[in-house]
């Protein structure tokens, strides 16, 4: 069985981007959260869904996209993933993530 691990850094990206669009829309706001959510819950069949971003010392790293949005998780094994962030398509992911 797969485990999805939301690391702290995922959910403060997460509680950034639900507080950006609830100052607009409220409900809109939990919709986009709730369907990032709802597309990472496909890793839990299809942990290699993602396109890959780099292969680290710690594990492949992938990107799963969501309407604007960059899911950016590592697979270290064929059973444990960890969300490292989610991300804007328009910011540079390099600048964010420091992987090895």
């Amino acid at each position: 069985m797969v485990n999805i691990r939301w690391t702290t850094e995922s959910e403060i990206w997460l509680k950034d981007i639900h507080e950006y669009i609830s100052k607009d829309d409220k409900e809109k706001a939990d919709s986009v959260i709730n369907g990032i959510y709802n597309k990472a819950q496909l890793l839990l069949e299809f942990p290699k869904i993602g396109q890959r971003y780099k292969l680290t010392n710690e594990g492949d790293v992938r990107i799963l996209l969501y309407g604007h949005y960059r899911i950016v998780y590592i697979l270290k094994n064929k059973n444990d993933i960890d969300i490292l962030g989610v991300f804007h398509g328009s910011l540079d992911l390099d600048r964010y993530l420091h992987l090895s």
